[in-house]
């Protein structure tokens, strides 16, 4: 398991389709739950209902029996460009959407950087759950989410 390493992963993919329809779906976070496996359901918090920089949401999370919540702030938002947003903590990671626009539609970049290692209770939770190596499951989590958000942009 990724035990007290800092982890960095990144997925891309081209999708056929635009920037913005892209950067709508993956900012809509009431709809997290259709894209991603381990996020389970979000919504914003706070005075501000939208993508912005200052922005919250809380994010209910689960992985095997642990189900945990979050309330990331968005760090950058621009409308099919990019996304992204900090979870709290020191050891919160910080994901990142970028949405670039080529032939055939856009490539979108998925990343996650945890500068510091997660804290033993955390690791503990991921083994339990039957997670060895925390960056090889982040990344394929990634991998499921931009499976999930091209079907959702294709339908």
């Amino acid at each position: 398991m990724s035990k007290h390493q800092p982890i960095t992963a990144t997925v891309e993919r081209t999708i056929p389709a635009s920037p913005e329809t892209l950067y709508d779906i993956v900012t809509d976070v009431g709809r997290i739950g259709e894209l991603s496996p381990e996020c389970r359901g979000a919504e914003w918090v706070g005075k501000t209902a939208g993508p912005e920089v200052g922005a919250r949401f809380k994010g209910e999370n689960e992985l095997g029996k642990s189900k945990w919540s979050t309330k990331p702030t968005v760090t950058a938002a621009e409308r099919g460009q990019v996304f992204e947003f900090k979870v709290p903590m020191s050891f919160g990671p910080t994901w990142r959407y970028e949405f670039h626009a080529v032939e055939g539609g856009t490539r979108v970049v998925e990343s996650v950087r945890q500068d510091k290692a997660s804290p033993w209770f955390i690791r503990r939770a991921q083994k339990k759950a039957g997670v060895t190596d925390r960056a090889a499951n982040i990344t394929n989590g990634m991998e499921i989410t931009l499976n999930n958000l091209e079907r959702l942009a294709t339908a």
